[in-house]
């Protein structure tokens, strides 16, 4: 069963420095603590606490720049070179749930002096603002977050010494922000976050644009693009991996790999999800292909059911004709039947036994469409008569389709 989607929603504690916006990534809501205790907020409010460098990293294409965390020291200056490298890059792409005020202001210098366009693909927190908003164009999907509130300064033992916010509210203003939301956004206390919706958000013009997954190049690696955070971001993405990564780690590693050719390429998150659904579905098919026949008679039980509970054609037939195991293990979500689970169950059943010598056959592409009362009648009778070889032609063998699987004496 699939996540929400690939990408990963990630909190990090602020740079401990003088004039430290802190956010908090991992929240919702309009206005959410930031910290969750004394004792965290100082550690966090030490230098020796700052979180790693800013990563800062050329994306495909060398149009893009994608830039992940804390806004630490120097990170302007590394934005800056990197640019002067790369004078074609035209997007920054920023996830950051802030960091060092300067350094905010410091990178909106850059962005507006350069006309790049900002996006955000998921956060934008506290002094990443500030970078954001002076962007030639200013991109969110519908999900991102842009979060506000007002600067600070760190004092003894937690404390948070309220400043004053006139250098911050001239650049909100200056980049064409409404009053009226500066005011909102700076009068936030410090310990607290705003998160307006993408509607006030353009409203107030901090936002010129609401972008879809399929539009932009994906950001999922942004903060890890090694084996290992390509390797998380598909088990994110598709729920169900976690029984290859326990039995099969191979077939897991496989298609992380070529989740992550897709994001260096570039690759749009809609893209990248579709490839790990797909090759989880095959991967899926191949382990049932190789299971024993009380697996597979299992396995068509949850189908049947999945088709029954499906709720529209279009997703009874991607079950039944198309032998799509995640859309029936979603179909089954949330009801007694337990769907996730008891798929979970049948692919540990599966993967215990040993791996088939090659893939399961590719569906081919229908001849014929064939309702979904059909394709229930069918799988039904299949499974009445106890026909093992019958049922693993529907499922899995070269036709692989229940239109194709008639009961004897039928046409």
């Amino acid at each position: 069963m699939t996540g929400a989607g690939v990408r990963r929603r990630r909190a990090w504690a602020g740079a401990g420095v003088v004039l430290a916006c802190l956010g908090l990534a991992g929240v919702a809501g309009a206005l959410t603590p930031a910290f969750g205790g004394l004792s965290r907020l100082e550690s966090a409010l030490t230098p020796e606490s700052a979180g790693p460098e800013t990563r800062i990293t050329l994306g495909p294409g060398g149009r893009d720049v994608r830039l992940f965390g804390d806004l630490t020291d120097g990170a302007a200056a590394r934005l800056g070179r990197l640019l002067d490298a790369h004078p074609g890059v035209t997007r920054l792409h920023l996830t950051s749930d802030g960091g060092l005020v300067d350094e905010g202001a410091a990178i909106g210098e850059i962005v507006a002096a350069r006309r790049l366009v900002t996006y955000v693909p998921d956060y934008c927190v506290s002094a990443c603002t500030l970078a954001f908003v002076r962007g030639r164009e200013r991109l969110i999907m519908a999900d991102s977050r842009i979060g506000f509130h007002a600067p600070y300064e760190p004092g003894l033992f937690g404390r948070m010494v309220p400043v004053d916010a006139s250098e911050e509210r001239g650049r909100y203003l200056a980049a064409g922000l409404e009053p009226a939301f500066v005011d909102q956004a700076l009068g936030t206390p410090s310990r607290d976050i705003w998160i307006p919706d993408p509607a006030r958000l353009r409203a107030a013009r901090v936002v010129t644009r609401v972008v879809g997954p399929g539009e932009l190049p994906d950001s999922t690696l942004d903060d890890d693009d090694s084996p290992a955070g390509a390797r998380a971001a598909a088990l994110r993405a598709v729920d169900l991996l976690s029984a290859f990564a326990l039995h099969r780690p191979g077939v897991l590693d496989g298609i992380a790999a070529r989740y992550r050719d897709g994001y260096r390429q570039g690759r749009s998150e809609s893209e990248g999800l579709d490839l790990l659904r797909a090759e989880a579905v095959d991967a899926m098919r191949a382990a049932f292909a190789g299971a024993d026949d009380g697996t597979v008679a299992a396995l068509g039980r949850l189908l049947l059911d999945a088709m029954a509970a499906s709720g529209s054609e279009e997703a009874c037939r991607a079950i039944g004709q198309d032998g799509n195991l995640l859309t029936a293990a979603e179909a089954l979500a949330g009801r007694r039947t337990g769907g996730t689970a008891r798929m979970r169950a049948l692919l540990d059943r599966a993967l215990v036994g040993p791996a088939p010598e090659g893939p399961a056959a590719r569906v081919p592409e229908p001849t014929r469409a064939v309702g979904c009362a059909e394709l229930r009648r069918r799988l039904a009778g299949l499974l009445s008569r106890g026909d093992a070889p019958r049922l693993r032609e529907a499922l899995f063998g070269q036709t692989r389709r229940l239109e194709a699987s008639a009961l004897p004496g039928e046409p």
